[in-house]
Formats: C-alpha cells, sequence, structure tokens
C-alpha cells in the first residue's frame, strides 16, 4: 500500500466515527427528502449552512435533540445543507439560516419552528405536534469545574494546558456557550495533557477579579509555560476551540474527538524518515542515530511521538521494507473490532506514523 493509499484509508475510516456520531441526525437531500419526510411519521427538519456561525451554535443542541429522540419511531430529526441543495431549500422558503421546520405526518406543508434555539426547546415542540413523551438525555460533562478550593491545583499545574471559562449563572451568552463548551470538553477527554474548566466568577469573586474578568463569559488560556493567563479571542463555535487546542497543545483532535491524520505527526522526524527511507541499506543505521538525536531533543506530546518514530524506524531495521505495509494492516484489523478508546487511540496514532514510513 502506497502512502497516499493510506492516507485515503484513514479519511475514509475518520469519516467513518464521523458519520457513525452523526447518524442520529438524518441527512436530508434532494434525492431522498420526500422519501423520509411526508410519510408515516412527522419531521423536525433544520435548514442550514455549513459556514454560518448560527448554525454552527445550534449543532450541538440539535444533535442532542437527535440522540434524544433516535428511538421515536414517530418522529424524524433531520437536517438539510442548504449549500448543496439550493433548490430544496428555495422550495420551503428559506431564506435566512437555521431555519427549522415541522413536517406533521403524511404532509409536505411545513410550520415553521420559532422558539428558543435549545434542544430542551426543540423537544417540547417536537412532543407538542407529535405526540410523544420524549426528555432530553443527560450526558455527563467533562468540564472540570473549579473553586477556590481547587483552582490553584488544577489551572497553576505546569504538567496541564488549561483553557478556562470565567462564568455567570445569569448571564444569557454563557448559557449559550454552555452545550458548545461541554463538547470541546468531550473532544479532549483523552488527552491527559488537556484541561477544559470553568468557574463561576459571580460566586468566585476574588478569583474574577484576579484574573482581570470583568465581562461573561470570558475564556482564558494557561498553557503549561505561562500561567498568567492569556486571553482567549477566538471564535465560540465547537470548530474554532477545537483549532485553538490543537495548535496550542500539539494535539490532533476534530469535534467529535476522534484523531485526525495529522494527530502525532512530527515535521523534522518526518523529514528524517524520507532519509532512512531513501538510504541504502548499509547507511540506514546512520540515519537511525539522527532520528534518535532528534526525539531526545522532543517534549510534550511530540516526545510520545517521537518514541513511536523511532520504535517503526527499529522495527524496519530489524524486519525489513514490507514491515509498515504488513503493520498499517494488522492495526487496521484491530481498528475494526471492538476495542478501547485508548487503545483506537494508540492505534491511530501509530498508523499515522506508520504513513510516512510507507
Amino acid at each position: 500500500m502506497g502512502k497516499s493509499q493510506i492516507w485515503i484509508a484513514m479519511a475514509a475510516l475518520a469519516l467513518f466515527f464521523v458519520s457513525a456520531l452523526a447518524d442520529d441526525v438524518v441527512v436530508l437531500t434532494e434525492d431522498n427528502f420526500e422519501k423520509e419526510v411526508g410519510q408515516d411519521r412527522g419531521a423536525l427538519v433544520e435548514f442550514y449552512a455549513p459556514w454560518c456561525g448560527h448554525c454552527k451554535k445550534l449543532a450541538p443542541e440539535y444533535e442532542k435533540l437527535g440522540s434524544s429522540f433516535k428511538k421515536a419511531k414517530t418522529v424524524l430529526i433531520g437536517k438539510v445543507d442548504c449549500d448543496e441543495h439550493k433548490s430544496l431549500c428555495s422550495k420551503y422558503g428559506v431564506q435566512g439560516y437555521p431555519t427549522i421546520q415541522w413536517f406533521p405526518k403524511g404532509s409536505l406543508e411545513p410550520k415553521k419552528y420559532e422558539g428558543p434555539r435549545s434542544a430542551d426547546a426543540l423537544a417540547d415542540f417536537v412532543n407538542q405536534e407529535g405526540g410523544t413523551k420524549v426528555k432530553i438525555a443527560s450526558v455527563p460533562s467533562n468540564v472540570v469545574v473549579l473553586t477556590a478550593d481547587n483552582f490553584d491545583e488544577v489551572v497553576l499545574d505546569e504538567t496541564k494546558d488549561v483553557l478556562v471559562e470565567f462564568y455567570a449563572p445569569w448571564c444569557g451568552h454563557c448559557k449559550s456557550l454552555a452545550p458548545i463548551y461541554d463538547n470541546v470538553a468531550t473532544a479532549f477527554k483523552m488527552e491527559e495533557g488537556v484541561v477544559i474548566a470553568n468557574l463561576d466568577a459571580d460566586k468566585y469573586k476574588d478569583l474574577a477579579e484576579k484574573y482581570g474578568v470583568s465581562g461573561y463569559p470570558t475564556l482564558k488560556f494557561f498553557p503549561k509555560g505561562n500561567k498568567a493567563g492569556q486571553e482567549y479571542e477566538g471564535g465560540r463555535d465547537l470548530e474554532s476551540f477545537v483549532n485553538f487546542i490543537n495548535e496550542k497543545c500539539g494535539t490532533g483532535r476534530d469535534g467529535k474527538g476522534q484523531l485526525t491524520p495529522n494527530a502525532g505527526i512530527v515535521s523534522s522526524l518526518d523529514a528524517l524518515v524520507k532519509e532512512f527511507i531513501a538510504a541504502a541499506d548499509s547507511e540506514k543505521k546512520a540515519v537511525f542515530s539522527k532520528i534518535e538525536e532528534e526525539v531526545e531533543k522532543l517534549t510534550g506530546p511530540a516526545a510520545r511521538y517521537g518514541k513511536i518514530y523511532l520504535k517503526s524506524a527499529k522495527s524496519c531495521l530489524e524486519k525489513g521494507a514490507d514491515y509498515p505495509k504488513k503493520e498499517t494492516e494488522r492495526l487496521q484489523r484491530m481498528l475494526d473490532k471492538s476495542i478501547s478508546p485508548a487503545k483506537a487511540d494508540e492505534f491511530i496514532l501509530k498508523k499515522n506514523i506508520l504513513s510516512a514510513f510507507a
């Protein structure tokens, strides 16, 4: 298998994970819309655009809605990408995003939803219109709750990169951010060196004042090397948070918490791997020594990835040029089984790094 084929396989795997997690909300298109909507069940449909900020803010709430109604046979929760299906959105009078419409059972005449864009409010509407009695499933939060007692222990830990939201319980913007922030914490829950936390700044005013908080929500990032804290000034959608943390912390996660094809890649080692592959058999040990020297310089997550590079290079020396292909295939077979998230992370990192040796 060539390098490009491995990348395609990894991308397909990532797509599989995303699709599996998004199955609770039915993706509607011009081809399947009338097969799914207006039939033997009522349907709530979100008409959205991928670039729309309000749509991104709604996404985690809408996914929560879809998950909660997954087993309700009389109701469908669906969505339409209006960038891809302009004529379908135009047909139903969509002029802004997101537009949410209810289609009763057996009807293609929609009723526009005008209520709040929270999972609970949407569920109340669907229950009323569809005759169901579904409650939004509560999901345990992965956000670390800070207090005066644990703030220093968590935030000032020099081994952790910590993002802190200073909020007030009565703040509307904080309430809107809450489900997105929960998703950020969930996306990085497997990263031991990353902490997503929040502090009730109304309750712990002294701490808020200490860090110059004057409005809510205020987000501050406390990296390993700067415990004075720095203002987070990025977007408040899931994608922006994920990109920020990946850049600052050297992680490689997507919004669903899956490792991306770039996770574990260290550019300086990739360059040496190219040299290693091109070298004659008699010269490979000398290049291997260079890889060892470079790995010793690495710190943080890169040091962990460096060990995988080193082990892979050593296995190539001992087992020959076919090792990367055979090991990648073995790892894929393991990933196709039911394994723990920690093991899946380990195998995906190895696959990503092995792609440099292919």
